[in-house]
């Protein structure tokens, strides 16, 4: 039924498009009574299918097949591949969605699985089974997994959570409600402060209104209330309450993300040489990249700003304060103003800006060919490898293959300056033409 509605709905609207997919192998959802210890998975068997159960299923495997050119069907060594095929692109985020029965319990683990929606009467250790699928951790984006039921399995939970870690532990282990993240909750004595607290400290704190965050006490204030926001919207994102909620407005939250990308900047080297004001300093660098733009939003920008014939003042605010916010756009910031200034005089602003950067890549790197008296066709051989491997590789045999020949009279200390000044460069040519740069 899932299946066959969510076909009706992206045959209607094909904006609605997902990659879906199903699988079961025995009785149907309807049969199976509550459930504390799950059935054995046998991911090969659809002998137990009655024949309209697996003209469905076959069906289903028809659909996989055209999305994804393959061939397999309910036939038993055809299915365990299709299962072991269905694992695999799970893993690899390949599907949107997939519609199981008693199956991907045991033996799978996906790291990236974000929500399960059940629609199923559990219990005891068949609920925490069921529930493990999405409640791994991956990383800063993702702290917890959601839990859509269509049951009322709320005793159900609690008496899981109780037998499997202790009668207190359900406080621990499912979210609290939106209403106490965006307003905050006293727990053991304690206040934690809400949404609407921090937003309400951050623009009477530090308000857009004062151009600089002066003195590193301040600067690190802010980074620790900003970086709690960011964590704290994170976590609100995967409540639908919080759309329209947000207080802050998009170009001014832009605005703050800007600040907190300056102070990362500049206070990065004294991270690195362990200074104390930045000693205990965390950047939410991940919780930056999800929410930030990219190249292709910002060339929409400039789109725009070329129709209504570079007169619109506050959309090319809006463009540079998105680029400030970016810290994959901000050193590129140059190199996207420039081809700002020139945009009233193209055609098409994608092909231009595709052209626009090949020639500024090519005289940016003969500049520092020229500079450094490298070898040509070994650089340009080095940034390819580089934008291949996704960074630049200060070691090996690479960087000194480039390097001009230097008298080994004049002391090793000379060639390791020289190195030094020499990756520095192709760093900064690197970071400002990463994820734009054609291939070399």
């Amino acid at each position: 039924m899932y299946y066959t509605e969510f076909k009706r709905q992206m045959a209607k609207d094909p904006s609605k498009k997902l990659r879906i997919a199903t699988i079961y192998s025995y009785a149907p959802n309807e049969e199976v009574k509550m459930i504390g210890a799950l059935d054995e998975e046998n991911s090969e068997d659809t002998n137990n299918l009655d024949a309209s159960s697996r003209d469905f299923l076959e069906n289903a495997i028809k659909d996989y097949n055209e999305m994804f050119n393959t061939n397999y069907d309910t036939s038993s060594d055809k299915f365990q591949n299709y299962y072991k095929d269905v694992s695999l692109r799970m893993k690899n985020r390949e599907l949107d969605l997939l519609i199981v029965v008693n199956m991907f319990l045991t033996g799978f683990d996906a790291t990236t699985l974000n929500t399960l929606w059940v629609d199923k009467n559990l219990k005891m250790h068949g609920l925490i089974q069921a529930f493990s699928r999405t409640n791994r951790i991956l990383n800063s984006i993702k702290t917890f997994g959601n839990i859509v039921c269509f049951r009322n399995l709320q005793k159900e939970v609690d008496d899981a959570i109780s037998l499997f870690g202790d009668k207190d532990a359900g406080g621990i282990v499912l979210m609290k409600r939106f209403t106490d993240y965006y307003n905050g909750f006293d727990e053991n004595g304690k206040h934690n402060p809400g949404y609407v607290e921090m937003i309400e400290k951050l623009c009477s704190k530090f308000p857009l209104s004062d151009p600089r965050i002066t003195g590193e006490n301040n600067q690190k204030e802010f980074v620790t209330l900003f970086g709690a926001i960011l964590r704290m919207r994170n976590l609100l994102s995967s409540f639908d309450d919080f759309k329209g909620n947000e207080i802050i407005s998009e170009r001014d939250f832009q605005d703050y993300m800007g600040r907190y990308q300056d102070i990362h900047d500049s206070l990065t080297p004294k991270i690195k040489d362990k200074k104390d004001i930045a000693d205990d300093l965390v950047f939410e660098t991940e919780l930056i990249r999800q929410i930030e733009v990219n190249i292709d939003y910002i060339l929409m920008l400039v789109e725009k700003y070329k129709e209504d014939h570079c007169e619109d003042k506050d959309l090319l605010i809006t463009i540079r304060k998105a680029v400030d916010s970016s810290s994959e756009l901000r050193s590129k910031k140059e190199l996207i103003d420039d081809f700002i200034s020139t945009v009233n005089e193209v055609d098409d602003v994608i092909s231009s800006w595709k052209s626009y950067v090949s020639e500024q890549m090519i005289k940016d790197l003969d500049q520092i060919v020229a500079d450094e008296r490298l070898k040509p066709k070994e650089t340009e051989k080095f940034i390819h490898n580089s934008f291949s491997d996704g960074m630049i590789k200060e070691t090996g045999t690479g960087i000194d293959s480039l390097m001009p020949p230097m008298s080994r009279f004049g002391g090793g200390g000379n060639r390791a300056k020289k190195k030094h000044v020499v990756i520095d460069k192709l760093k900064g040519f690197f970071n400002k033409y990463q994820g734009i740069a054609p291939t070399i």
